[in-house]
């Protein structure tokens, strides 16, 4: 996880620097391309199929995450890399709401203090940085960690239906890049040159690197150690803005994402903890 962390910063790096060259659907077609042919490329390595039973699941992971993926690259493009980082990183948050609200698990009101206190980090977030023209991009930030909750409910349902990190990654590339493919065929393409067309290589393997460590660790390791080292990402994001565009935010900032942070983990922990015990009572 710490890798597909520091993936994912270095990928928002490159959506920030390919900004001034393409669009962000753009963007997200060349970063799916890529990953397509990686992937597809692995999966044939080990002398195995693409073929799914699980095609309705992958579709909605594929569609969520793309709307998600949209708006988190719009996002970028327009926010400091730190803060749309963190904004992206409220899925935790939506995601105890899901729980109770679309799975009507019982509700902890510990949990719902986890949630108001996430969401009071996003207020002192962009309290700092909300000028006018950062509404629709901070709204776009929010959506984005809304729609990514429900990917992230589809990609767990995948490992448990015993779907590889390999089957995962490479059908939500397919779908991206069919939906922004069409998209462009009907829009327009920039074009790609000598000074463009690594950061769009660099793109590609960032993303699908951070995706397929992602998704291995999900499926592999403790939901809540993983979830909580997730949260480097923002950290990450923090350094490489500071270093590339000098974006140095105000304490108040660091301390909603801090906020943010804290939400999230604890969000996971109170999460595994009362899942752990309606276990245990199950088997009594």
């Amino acid at each position: 996880m710490l890798v597909a962390a520091f993936m994912f910063a270095g990928m928002g790096v490159l959506v920030k620097l390919g900004a001034v060259y393409f669009t962000g659907t753009e963007l997200v077609f060349y970063r799916s391309v890529l990953g397509v042919w990686m992937t597809y490329l692995i999966i044939h390595h080990y002398h195995s199929t693409v073929r799914t039973k699980y095609w309705k699941v992958h579709c909605w992971r594929g569609f969520t995450g793309l709307i998600s993926l949209l708006l988190f690259f719009y996002c970028l493009i327009e926010l400091p890399l730190a803060t749309a980082m963190s904004l992206n990183y409220t899925w935790p948050l939506f995601l105890a709401l899901f729980s109770t609200l679309i799975l009507r698990e019982h509700l902890h009101w510990s949990l719902v203090f986890t949630v108001i206190l996430g969401f009071i980090g996003v207020i002192l977030l962009l309290r700092p940085v909300f000028h006018e023209d950062y509404w629709m991009a901070s709204l776009a930030g929010l959506a984005s960690g809304f729609f990514a909750a429900i990917a992230y409910l589809n990609v767990k349902q995948l490992g448990n239906l015993g779907e590889s990190e390999w089957h995962v990654v490479f059908y939500f590339t397919l779908i991206c890049t069919l939906c922004t493919g069409a998209w462009l065929l009907l829009t327009t393409f920039n074009p790609i040159t000598l000074d463009n067309i690594f950061i769009l290589i660099g793109l590609g393997f960032t993303a699908t690197l951070a995706q397929l460590a992602m998704t291995r660790a999900y499926r592999m390791g403790a939901t809540l150690v993983v979830s909580s080292l997730g949260y480097s990402t923002v950290l990450f994001a923090g350094l490489w803005g500071m270093f590339f565009w000098n974006e140095v935010l105000p304490p108040i900032a660091w301390l909603g994402m801090g906020l943010i942070v804290l939400g999230g983990s604890l969000s996971g922990i109170i999460s595994v903890k009362h899942t752990t015990i309606s276990v245990e009572n199950d088997h009594k």
